[in-house]
């Protein structure tokens, strides 16, 4: 199980926090020494997009860290102050420059080791001009039978991407949970 212990000090007073756990609660947490504030560490949310093309799929070349010139679907985290579709088609442009429509909640993936859910939107190409962003190598559409398998990013990319192709082939689509450990 995760513990990152990500806090030193308050956000509140700045003073030292000890992690223990509050009368109240199951587990233990950030406590501010000084002011008794409690802090959360919560998993963060990765919001992104499969986006289509005829029978082909959009994925993006990474020019960041983590995981440098493999291939991914356009996601990132999400931002405060938007939905999680919204955030999923923010980064498909920010990522891709890429034009879509939005086909609705595909996948849910819980990596709890990383302390993250991914979640992928089904995303219809509006038209096969990209303006790849600064985090982005390249971005260019694949068939099934040329897809990368072996230089994927992450995971749940793959797991996106398998489950896309079962379901494209049976012509139902459906949301899609799991865990990725």
């Amino acid at each position: 199980m995760l513990n990152a212990r990500s806090f030193r000090h308050c956000k509140v007073c700045g003073a030292p926090v000890a992690y223990r756990m509050p009368d109240d609660d199951n587990r233990e947490r950030a406590v501010c020494t000084a002011c008794g504030n409690v802090h959360y560490e919560n998993p963060l949310n990765v919001v992104g997009t499969l986006p289509v093309w005829e029978d082909r799929v959009l994925l993006c070349r990474r020019n960041i860290e983590p995981r440098f010139g493999l291939w991914t679907l356009p996601a990132g985290f999400m931002e405060l102050g938007e939905t999680l579709e919204a955030g999923a088609l923010r980064e498909t442009i920010e990522e891709a420059g890429a034009r879509v429509e939005m086909q609705g909640l595909y996948t849910v993936l819980n990596v709890v080791r990383a302390g993250q859910v991914h979640f992928f939107y089904r995303a219809r190409l509006l038209d096969t001009r990209f303006e790849p962003g600064p985090e982005t190598i390249e971005a260019r559409l694949f068939t099934q039978d040329e897809l990368p398998w072996e230089q994927l990013a992450f995971r749940t990319v793959r797991e996106t991407l398998e489950r896309y192709f079962e379901d494209r082939s049976s012509g139902q689509f459906a949301l899609h949970c799991a865990d990725i450990h």
